[in-house]
């Protein structure tokens, strides 16, 4: 693996630089944590990569394998990967990130990539693969995966001093790339093709060459718009968002039991498969051949009779039972434990429990907010780091996404409304309900006497269903 260490001593001519890029390119997509977040991505699509290369044989009398051509291979993948990192992503970074300052927000992010939209992505990516990389581009957050980007690592304080991003939309088109360093970027370009489609520039070569981060306009009366020297932020602009504090893809520890639910669910399918077949068991007609027997049951199939002698031969359809119980039952400790173990909450638990209470629904939780309280860290760090690039002073918090009992909120919001004052109750009351945006105009609607009236017909109408 290169470092940034390695990337100070090569000599800055453009060949040594292009085969650097090359080899770290190279030796990051040999690398151990970019194979498993290939994988992680997989999975993550509903793609599982083990139950998708099994293969079903048969033996020859011999012990020779052959592919099984005859039997049904049913290759289910389920998407439990995909249900636990999208809720746990959801449930930290749902609602967005809320300032001190309202400011903040519009300083980070654009119409088009909002902050708490991007930080979304970087989320995911991050919790997928492991870790991912913001790239804080004048006014608005990049997101960089670690499928695309090689970071560089100072050797000596362990910090993200450069880093290579690059792609290619096809293996038939060029190879892109980008070097970011703390003084500016570079973009290069590899295999190159005429109009007639023959490659050129097999070796590659600088597409832009070094440009600044930043570009600062001023502009007056008399010259206009004035284009000011290029200048860059005062430390790296991309900044790695850690999943977890293993600083590993959320897939591990998880991968083998997906794997062997997807495998015995699979399997399941292929016994259910197997055990539609109808075939017949006949008695007294050890005359007939193979031939016989096909010619037996394309008369079954065309007349759906069978005629036989009634002294000496018999013909009864059979099917094949397969014991599915203990199947069924391993299926659902599998499903049990993955959840438990992945820290997630089982929402078809609490949607047949009944009428749940708040207390009962925190409870589930606990787990999903012990897991989360690190990635809530790792967050909040990577945030604070892009606020110091773009020199601002705010402090990010998160509300979680909760399941939530209306009725037992809004039960108790009415009976501590004499404590509440009416105005307070009232836009309580339509945060629960989810019309805070209507807040202002309900209250400039209404006045004193109409509030007291709406609270005391609230809980008039909560008392007489509690009487039912």
């Amino acid at each position: 693996m290169k470092t940034y260490n390695d990337f100070m001593n090569v000599n800055q001519s453009e060949s040594d630089r292009l085969d650097f890029i090359k080899q770290a390119i190279s030796e990051h997509k040999a690398s151990e944590p970019y194979r498993i977040a290939v994988i992680a991505e997989e999975y993550f699509r509903k793609q599982n990569v083990t139950i998708r290369e099994y293969e079903k044989f048969l033996y020859t009398l011999e012990g020779r394998a052959v592919h099984d051509n005859f039997s049904p291979n049913f290759k289910i993948a389920s998407g439990f990967f995909k249900r636990f990192i999208t809720q746990e992503n959801s449930f930290l970074l749902g609602n967005g990130v809320k300032w001190m300052n309202p400011e903040t927000a519009g300083r980070l992010g654009t119409k088009k990539k909002s902050f708490d939209s991007q930080l979304q992505i970087l989320g995911e990516k991050a919790l997928i693969e492991g870790v991912a990389f913001g790239f804080f581009n004048k006014d608005h957050i990049e997101v960089f995966p670690l499928t695309e980007f090689v970071p560089l690592i100072d050797e000596e304080d362990g910090t993200l001093k450069a880093g290579i991003r690059f792609w290619q939309i096809a293996p038939n088109k060029p190879v892109r790339a980008t070097l970011y360093e703390l003084d500016g970027y570079t973009e290069f370009i590899w295999n190159e093709k005429d109009r007639n489609g023959d490659q050129i520039e097999s070796n590659g070569r600088i597409l832009n060459g070094k440009r600044s981060y930043q570009v600062i306009v001023r502009h007056t009366e008399i010259d206009g718009d004035e284009i000011s020297p290029y200048s860059n932020y005062d430390g790296f602009p991309i900044v790695p968002l850690w999943a977890n504090k293993e600083r590993q893809s959320e897939l591990i520890g998880l991968r083998e039991q997906i794997d062997c639910y997807d495998l015995i669910k699979s399997g399941f399918a292929n016994n259910v498969d197997d055990a539609s077949i109808i075939y017949w068991l006949i008695n007294g007609a050890m005359g007939m051949d193979d031939i016989d027997a096909v010619k037996f049951l394309d008369r079954v199939k065309t007349v759906h009779a069978v005629i036989t002698d009634e002294e000496t031969a018999t013909a009864e359809p059979r099917t094949i039972d397969y014991p599915f119980a203990a199947r069924d039952a391993l299926l659902t400790r599998l499903e049990r434990d993955l959840y438990k173990d992945a820290m997630a909450v089982d929402t078809d638990k609490i949607a047949s429990g009944g009428a749940v209470t708040a207390t009962q629904i925190m409870a589930s939780y606990t787990d999903l907010n012990l897991k989360t309280d690190g990635f809530d860290y790792e967050c909040v760090s990577f945030i604070n780091e892009i606020l110091e690039l773009a020199g601002i002073n705010d402090e990010p918090t998160f509300d979680r996404s909760y399941i939530v009992n209306t009725s037992e909120m809004i039960t108790n919001v009415i009976q501590a409304s004499p404590y509440l004052g009416e105005e307070y109750t009232v836009k309580k009351l339509l945060s629960i309900l989810g019309d805070i945006d209507q807040t202002e105009q309900i209250l400039n609607s209404l006045d004193t006497e109409s509030l007291s009236r709406m609270v005391n017909q609230i809980r008039t109408t909560e008392s007489d269903m509690d009487n039912r």
